[in-house]
């Protein structure tokens, strides 16, 4: 029996179709960045800022809101100039830096950290979220 070419075409295009859609669905949740501190650490996590056309449209610092994660885990923005490199800019704009510090820990602990980020712009509020997989040890 032969399959004509068009039947095979049909056939592969939807196998295809299928292997991808399966694969995708596995990157779309991707896993959360780990860090590890010790007691006492402070580690920078991530720059902040909001820009359009390379331009900081920031009316204020961002404030971070911590939504769930250990207590001996303090996290704070420091202000500042930053390159948003990540959105091809090549000029520093306004914004700041994401600072974890690990207060005293008195046991090993694995905790989930979810924290947002809360911008007042020119064109409104906005906000975004992280998570991240912490351990902390003493």
């Amino acid at each position: 029996m032969r399959i004509q070419p068009n039947t095979f075409l049909a056939i592969l295009g939807v196998g295809a179709a299928s292997f991808f859609a399966g694969t995708g669905g596995a990157n779309a949740q991707e896993e959360p960045t780990r860090i590890s501190l010790k007691s006492g650490e402070t580690v920078e996590l991530r720059t902040v800022y909001f820009i359009r056309n390379c331009r900081s449209i920031l009316k204020e610092t961002p404030i971070i809101e911590v939504l769930e994660g250990p207590e001996e885990l303090t996290l704070t923005i420091k202000p500042g100039m930053v390159v948003p490199r990540n959105e091809n800019c090549s000029n520093p704009v306004a914004g700041g830096t994401v600072v974890a510090t690990a207060n005293e820990v008195k046991a090993h602990k694995e905790s989930r950290l979810t924290y947002r980020v809360k911008y007042k712009t020119s064109e409104g509020e906005r906000q975004n979220a992280r998570v991240y997989l912490v351990s902390l040890f003493p």
